[in-house]
């Protein structure tokens, strides 16, 4: 807990000056301001817990990382949710991992919206890919269960180049995610980008304490595959990034994709 206090006080001072910076910047990482709505801060968000002990450390870790911003804390949670399926939970984040077979994806985030307010959201990742050599590593582990849970948050990208240097952030691409820099965790910008998206209050909650499985619009939809909706976003190549579904009533479902090294047929992992 002192821990993670004097991280927030780092995070702090570093944000008064990012915060301000990231407003302005072209470099602006949210999903089209998608926040979870709340009447204060900082908030807490629960992580379903529904993944092998394998993946324990890394779920653990993420939390740990998400939990230094000023906004929020993420807590990791009983899960909700079969892992193979990964119905989302009303109020919170489920992650889940499962061998979902061949599909080209490495991992998945989804948020279900009510306007532009997050209602629910999963993380998935793909055991598939995750028990061949090229993926069964910590630091791969790391960046993409950091880079998901980070997307459930509402941040998009920092950066989307494989090839260039990294950016010491797990929400920049990265080739090589040991670094240097290290991409496996958070980086000042992240936590400056959240405050951005959160430093206002809402007149209601969507994030829900002790929350029980609960449907709401779109989970008959089945998350491990497409359909997904319409593309919104690309590769460089073309390759579909991002999905779009309307679900009517105001309210949408997004999925971002991590696609395979494989699938992109370069090296790396997918993205936009």
């Amino acid at each position: 807990m002192y821990t993670i206090l004097y991280l927030r006080w780092l995070s702090s001072l570093a944000g008064l000056v990012f915060t301000t910076l990231s407003m302005q910047a072209s470099a602006d990482h949210s999903w089209g301001k998608y926040h979870w709505a709340r009447t204060s801060s900082p908030f807490t968000l629960s992580l379903g817990d529904n993944v092998s002990p394998s993946w324990e450390p890394f779920l653990n870790s993420s939390a740990l990382d998400w939990s230094v911003s000023n906004m929020l804390d993420t807590t990791v949670a009983a899960g909700g949710a079969n892992p193979k399926n990964c119905r989302p939970t009303k109020g919170r984040v489920e992650v889940c991992n499962s061998t979902y077979g061949n599909t080209g994806w490495l991992g998945i985030a989804q948020i279900w919206l009510s306007g532009s307010h997050i209602t629910q959201a999963i993380t998935k990742v793909n055991d598939t890919y995750f028990n061949t050599p090229s993926y069964n590593t910590p630091e791969w582990k790391t960046f993409v269960m950091c880079q998901e849970i980070g997307h459930t948050l509402g941040l998009d990208h920092q950066d989307v180049a494989f090839d260039n240097p990294n950016l010491g952030s797990c929400m920049d691409y990265t080739n090589n995610p040991a670094g240097p820099l290290s991409n496996e965790h958070p980086n000042t910008h992240d936590y400056a980008q959240l405050e951005s998206i959160y430093w206002h209050f809402d007149s209601t909650n969507t994030v829900v304490q002790n929350a029980s499985s609960t449907p709401s619009p779109g989970n008959a939809s089945d998350a491990n595959g497409p359909p997904w909706g319409r593309v919104v976003k690309t590769y460089a190549d073309g390759r579909p990034s991002l999905y779009e579904l309307d679900l009517g009533g105001r309210h949408k479902l997004l999925t971002f994709v991590i696609w395979t090294q494989e699938h992109r047929g370069q090296k790396g992992i997918g993205g936009h």
